[in-house]
């Protein structure tokens, strides 16, 4: 990483935010909590706080996770050895396939754009819901594990726009893609599914190449699939 990294923040009406990357020295801020975890945080400054309080409306600071001192896990029921993670949700990768997406589309009033579903992964030529399916791919010469189907909450149904919050996706997916339909015989009944958290197996990775990146356009080969949905984690 060059001295001159930073991470550029843009908002309608603001002047963009220049966050360094690579500074040497930071303020900690006590009491941060994700989820299970709470613990001290790197404070991104002054700057960036009141960037952020200004266009939020509300007192804010921008923080990154503490790799120093601080340690947070993936949910080790659903994966094996020791996989971490920042102030990710709980998993690392959240994959998902175009094809998905249009065949929700299809069923949809208003087409919704798949920032709605905010995947870090996103493939696509395969079959509507392909995904569901498969535990372990390679994305070009990376290993990964599909180890658990993402069960969403109400965030997909706010327009990533405007902010506005309507009831779709979620009523169409409790029609077509709840735990009843899907895995009628399982736990999770009530919810909906979209999308396969995933995580990356570094050790089955090939260590050739330029750093670890993913490419737009990569290859994505299926390795091993669950024989049924009954199977997959949930």
């Amino acid at each position: 990483m060059s001295d001159s990294s930073t991470f550029l923040v843009k908002a309608p009406g603001m002047e963009p935010l220049k966050v360094c990357l690579n500074k040497q020295q930071y303020e900690v801020v006590d009491d941060i909590g994700l989820w299970e975890w709470t613990g001290p945080a790197w404070d991104e400054g002054a700057e960036a706080s009141q960037w952020f309080s200004d266009y939020l409306g509300s007192p804010c600071r921008l923080v990154r996770f503490n790799t120093g001192s601080e340690v947070r896990n993936v949910d080790p029921r659903y994966v094996e050895g020791q996989q971490r993670i920042f102030f990710s949700d709980g998993y690392p990768f959240l994959l998902a396939s175009q094809e998905s997406l249009d065949a929700l589309n299809k069923l949809l009033e208003e087409p919704i754009p798949m920032n709605r579903f905010r995947p870090n992964i996103l493939v696509e030529g395969c079959e509507p819901y392909a995904e569901d399916l498969w535990r372990d791919i390679k994305i070009s010469r990376f290993s990964f594990q599909c180890v658990k189907l993402c069960a969403r909450c109400k965030i997909p149904q706010v327009n990533q726009e405007t902010a506005i919050y309507g009831t779709e996706p979620t009523e169409t997916l409790m029609k077509v893609r709840s735990g009843h339909v899907l895995r009628p015989n399982q736990n999770n009944k009530n919810k909906i599914y979209f999308g396969q958290k995933t995580v990356w197996n570094w050790k089955d990775s090939s260590g050739k190449g330029d750093g670890n990146m993913l490419k737009l356009g990569d290859p994505v080969y299926i390795i091993k699939k669950y024989p049924s949905l009954a199977e997959a984690a949930a």
